[in-house]
């Protein structure tokens, strides 16, 4: 059985939407090492791309010369996300929900409905620049087959 490695991380990016690229890498590769699965990997890859365009083009108003702050744990069971910019912040519960009324059509908004869709934890310190998401492995199904009793 491969050891499953632990990885703890602090990294300050620019910000800039090409940034995330390569930290997407660094924390595909510890969930990876730590065997999540496909699901997991997807929902936390969608999740911090979604979170880091939103400190960027929300947060840091699209300044290049600011900075996104991301703190990252991956461990067995579980993934810890940080993300904190350098703009003013926001209330999320005013967000509108892009569901309904005139938000259905409109080509942008989706963002927060997406990271509460595949993060288990999701929650905004009181400024509303920083964002902490966690995501819990799921829990594979066996692959074992059933026997069928009495045949």
């Amino acid at each position: 059985m491969v050891a499953k490695i632990p990885v703890s991380r602090s990294i300050v990016v620019p910000s800039t939407p090409s940034a995330i690229v390569g930290v997407c890498g660094q924390v595909i590769a510890s969930l990876e090492a730590n065997h999540f699965g496909e699901d997991d990997v997807f929902a936390v890859h969608l999740a911090l791309e979604e979170a880091f365009i939103n400190a960027v083009r929300h947060g840091n108003k699209g300044e290049p010369g600011r900075a996104v702050k991301i703190d990252y744990s991956v461990g067995p069971d579980q993934i810890e996300v940080s993300m904190t910019d350098e703009g003013d912040g926001f209330d999320p519960d005013v967000i509108p929900d892009p569901r309904y009324g005139d938000n259905l059509f409109k080509p942008a908004g989706r963002g927060l409905l997406l990271i509460r869709s595949y993060m288990n934890v999701v929650e905004y310190n009181k400024q509303g620049n920083s964002i902490r998401m966690v995501r819990l492995k799921e829990q594979r199904k066996s692959s074992k087959t059933t026997a069928k009793l009495g045949t």
